[in-house]
């Protein structure tokens, strides 16, 4: 079991004691749970109070990140979803997860789990039975994936490969912009665990999409996204829309993978709210 930090622990104690409906958020690899700070201003606006934990051993800044980047190495998806699921057990209501890229696989894991009131996963890695592998996805991965040694490492992106896998929409000034305040190295594992996904039967890569306590979920693509093309999300909504509860699938046109960090990320929060305050509501 990993320990929460004294940050995320303070957190928890705050959703408790404010007693209003929790959003928890989940980032993804290369970014730290700081990628969400506008998604969570705007969320405490509309009378929700949130939670950002990070993933096991996450520093709190990019300047740390990048300083001491080996402590991101071998994070194991089921390492990082029992963390999360560890902070959720300790607040006093089910909250909402909303989850982008891995963050948005481990948000379906932990709705899986019966641990989310709604879910909202942004752009999210494929499981096992995802079938679609396009080329941009491929060649998203080959920094870490070309080399089988990363996956007992962290790997940093260069510019103009974190320019490819998520910023690939974006002006070249805001693509400088987002990379110098939210890349920060990230951890092989999970990349090579979602490549064999389909290979291996015991993959920690997967969800039981027919889970009837998963509860309600939307699905959020990016139309340019390279990291996590759109006809993942697709297969991924093919294969979730099975369950009893609510799936939905939304896509932005002309947006990629920096969705939720970009200058368009509160059009994208702003649906995921409205599909949230509704679900919530017919839940009442």
């Amino acid at each position: 079991m990993t320990v929460l930090t004294i940050h995320e622990q303070q957190e928890i104690d705050r959703a408790n004691q404010e007693g209003k409906q929790p959003i928890v958020f989940v980032h993804g690899l290369y970014l730290l749970a700081s990628s969400w700070e506008n998604w969570r201003v705007f969320f405490e606006e509309q009378g929700y109070v949130t939670l950002a934990p990070g993933w096991p051993d996450d520093p709190e800044t990019v300047a740390e990140a990048n300083d001491d980047p080996e402590v991101f190495a071998n994070k194991r998806i089921k390492q990082v979803t029992e963390h999360y699921a560890q902070a959720i057990g300790q607040l006093k209501r089910k909250p909402v997860i909303v989850g982008h890229s891995f963050g948005g696989l481990i948000a379906q894991q932990l709705a899986d789990e019966g641990l989310s009131a709604v879910t909202v996963a942004i752009d999210p890695a494929g499981f096992r039975g995802v079938l679609p592998v396009p080329l941009s996805e491929l060649k998203s991965g080959a920094p870490v994936l070309s080399n089988p040694a990363n996956y007992h490492r962290a790997v940093t992106l260069t510019y103009e490969q974190f320019r490819y896998g998520f910023t690939n929409a974006l002006s070249e000034e805001e693509a400088h912009q987002l990379y110098d305040r939210y890349a920060v190295p990230g951890s092989g594992t999970p990349v090579f665990q979602a490549a064999a996904a389909n290979l291996n039967p015991w993959t920690e890569d997967q969800v039981n999409t027919r889970n009837p306590e998963r509860g309600p979920l939307l699905l959020i693509a990016g139309e340019k996204d390279h990291t996590v093309p759109l006809a993942v999300v697709k297969a991924a909504y093919q294969l979730q829309k099975h369950n009893p509860a609510v799936t939905q699938f939304r896509e932005f046109a002309g947006r990629g993978h920096s969705l939720t960090i970009d200058h368009g990320w509160r059009a994208v929060a702003e649906i995921a709210l409205a599909f949230i305050a509704e679900q919530l509501q017919i839940s009442q």
